[in-house]
């Protein structure tokens, strides 16, 4: 193949690979607020506002897993794939190990909602709204995580790296927690 050819077939991967990021990303956002707001739903008083609220949340959960969530996962990891074959010689390099790494924890973070989602299908969600707020941040850390080892390679130091992770998933808890406490308080 030409050497033009490919590299419009590389950057044509790369597009689309990113786009499906960005659309699994959003579902995964999406998904874990339906959690909390089922939670919240399941937590009003027995009476019919709570079972619509609750029937409406289980009909949004099923169409955003299957319709955004899982599809756009199984697309970036395809283009993903399609991107290391076109370029194999990205395997030799440490930072591509690394970010395989973070897709492994998105996909068991995701197989960790599929398995809240087939709960909540029947039966009342197991965990807090505050338990679901804070599951809600991992992909942040994932993401942001993702995003500056893509970008910076072997430039950024390791050690600093994992400190800013830390830092921000630090952050974030102490965000969520801070809300609960100022929800409680207007309540």
């Amino acid at each position: 193949m030409h050497r033009n050819a490919l590299q419009m077939s590389y950057t044509l991967l790369k597009a689309l690979h990113i786009i499906f990021v960005v659309t699994w990303f959003a579902g995964l956002f999406y998904m874990f607020r339906l959690f909390v707001y089922h939670r919240e739903a399941q937590d009003r008083t027995p009476g019919p506002v709570r079972d619509a609220l609750i029937a409406q949340f289980r009909i949004m959960e099923r169409r955003l897993w299957f319709a955004i969530t899982w599809p756009s996962s199984i697309l970036a990891i395809t283009f993903g794939v399609g991107m290391i074959y076109h370029i194999p010689g990205y395997l030799a390099q440490p930072w591509l190990h690394v970010k395989l790494g973070f897709v492994a924890l998105l996909l068991m973070y995701q197989a960790t909602g599929h398995r809240i989602w087939a709960t909540l299908r029947h039966e009342d969600a197991p965990w807090s709204s505050t338990t679901y707020r804070l599951l809600n941040e991992v992909p942040t850390v994932i993401l942001i995580a993702a995003v500056f080892l893509v970008v910076y390679k072997d430039t950024l130091s390791w050690l600093g790296g994992v400190a800013g992770i830390l830092g921000v998933a630090i952050a974030l808890t102490f965000a969520v927690r801070l809300y609960k406490k100022v929800r409680e308080r207007k309540n």
